[in-house]
């Protein structure tokens, strides 16, 4: 098979740091995984714990830019985040069950804490998941350009502290009364 990224090296079989097979390109170190092959390892070596937190620059990893196509079906593949502190993609196809990770991406999925979840990765979950985690993020980023860092820190204690009240809808009509105090609205 030639390489789907580079399309100037062959892919050759190999194994993942000798645990799970894939195919990794002779000329820009891409590997193609077949999920199949690693949920199967997966679940042969339940116990086993991928190396974490490694010394790690995500900009060592590459990330295509452009719409890769599945090296066995020919179709293209689509583009999954690995995370919602993460902009790195990788790319799947689904026709296959097929995973390419550019060279350095399988460094940097270890280096996330995600090397056990590849198989998770692409599931409609998951991607949910990112851009639930995504929107709170850029809406916590607004509210603390708008209120400033200490005012952003005691409001959210705040609320937090008014969420666990039993009597929370009436303190929060106290707190929001122009005069809790007065008869007249």
């Amino acid at each position: 098979m030639k390489c789907t990224s580079c399309k100037q090296g062959d892919l050759t079989p190999c194994f993942i740091e000798g645990q799970f097979r894939a195919h990794t390109c002779t000329h820009c170190g891409g590997n193609w995984i077949l999920i199949e092959d690693f949920v199967a390892w997966k679940e042969r070596n339940a116990d086993y714990v991928f190396a974490e937190n490694i010394a790690f620059e995500s900009d060592e990893a590459s990330d295509t830019k452009k719409a890769l196509i599945c090296p066995v079906s020919g179709a293209i593949m689509r583009k999954f985040r690995i995370s919602s502190t993460n902009e790195h993609r990788v790319d799947y196809s689904a026709a296959v069950g097929g995973i390419w990770l550019d060279s350095g991406e399988w460094e940097l999925l270890k280096s996330e804490g995600l090397a056990g979840s590849l198989n998770a990765l692409v599931t409609k979950q998951w991607q949910n998941q990112i851009k639930e985690q995504s929107a709170k993020q850029s809406f916590s980023d607004i509210y603390n350009d708008k209120f400033g860092d200490e005012t952003y820190a005691k409001v959210k204690a705040i609320r937090t502290w008014l969420e666990s009240q039993p009597q929370r809808a009436d303190l929060r009509a106290y707190i929001l009364a122009e005069d809790p105090y007065s008869a007249e609205r």
